[in-house]
């Protein structure tokens, strides 16, 4: 018997979601960076074995949104538990009980889609006696379908976890054709892998204002040529990615190159600019043009 379903990944900022994703799928697709709010967008992630295809939705980090983008990312990843079949609802295993996490609990209370309470990193405490006072307080403020305590960064307990959802989902069809390891295209991965090297190298106010889109792909026979343009909301941004004499900008399109040939197997020529468009979080146009969008999951 084949199964098949969807699992939404949830939870605040930097819990490891998309560590998880990564890590379930043996691939990089989802980007990852210790800056709050790294995921933006809603997008799937696709697990094949010879039994099952599991379509897991990789969500942005639940928070209090100070911009216009900020409540798109919050409801873009509340939107998603009515439509898939089980939720993960991921916490850290180091932090105490979250207020903000039992009111995004009370929310869910009405919804009838499963939900595993999901400990990870696991693998850095060594105080199992608070861990375990924690997770007593979720349990006691939601009917949880599951625990389970997992590193996703060392995958312990991860296949352990997998074989539990194959329990949950039913029996179903192969929704996507086998090879395909995500619901979005090839561009919208590389613009992340662009937006996660900015994320890695910068600092202070630069993550949050940057957007990266592509102006060009052009795929040849042995080369892909990508132009892609990095948005900021200050000029004092732009200096900052560029970097002096350019050595920012050149190390950031470095490594994300080595990221897009992992993914397109073939030799990669990336060239980047940089633009100024101020107060873009904020500003609908802006907003639309860059894909987020409430009724397209973000």
């Amino acid at each position: 018997m084949f199964k098949s379903g969807f699992v939404s990944i949830i939870g605040e900022p930097n819990v490891g979601k998309s560590t998880l994703l990564n890590h379930i799928l043996k691939q990089k697709v989802a980007i990852v960076s210790n800056k709050p709010q790294t995921t933006r967008n809603v997008f799937s992630g696709i697990y094949n074995d010879d039994d099952s295809q599991i379509i897991f939705m990789d969500t942005p980090g639940i928070h209090k949104a100070k911009t216009r983008l900020g409540e798109y990312m919050s409801s873009a990843a509340l939107s998603t538990v009515k439509s898939v079949d089980l939720v993960l609802f991921l916490v850290n295993a180091y932090d105490d009980v979250m207020e903000y996490n039992l009111g995004i609990l009370e929310s869910l209370k009405e919804i009838k889609t499963p939900i595993y309470l999901i400990i990870n990193k696991t693998d850095t405490i060594t105080d199992y006696d608070r861990l375990e006072k924690a997770i007593n307080v979720y349990k006691e403020h939601f009917p949880f379908k599951g625990v389970f305590g997992i590193s996703a960064l060392k995958g312990t307990n991860v296949n352990f976890l997998i074989l539990d959802i194959k329990k949950i989902i039913n029996e179903g069809p192969k929704y996507y054709p086998d090879g395909e390891i995500s619901d979005r295209p090839e561009t919208f991965l590389i613009q992340e892998f662009i937006r996660e090297k900015i994320l890695e190298y910068t600092h202070e106010e630069v993550p949050h204002s940057v957007m990266v889109y592509l102006e060009q792909f052009k795929e040849k026979k042995d080369l892909v040529e990508i132009m892609a343009t990095i948005v900021v909301e200050r000029k004092s941004q732009k200096g900052i990615i560029i970097g002096k004499g350019g050595q920012m900008l050149k190390r950031i399109g470095s490594q994300a190159r080595t990221d897009i040939e992992a993914l397109l197997r073939k030799k990669t020529y990336l060239e980047t600019f940089v633009k100024v468009e101020k107060d873009w979080r904020n500003r609908e146009h802006y907003l639309k043009n860059y894909g987020y969008r409430p009724d397209q999951n973000g």
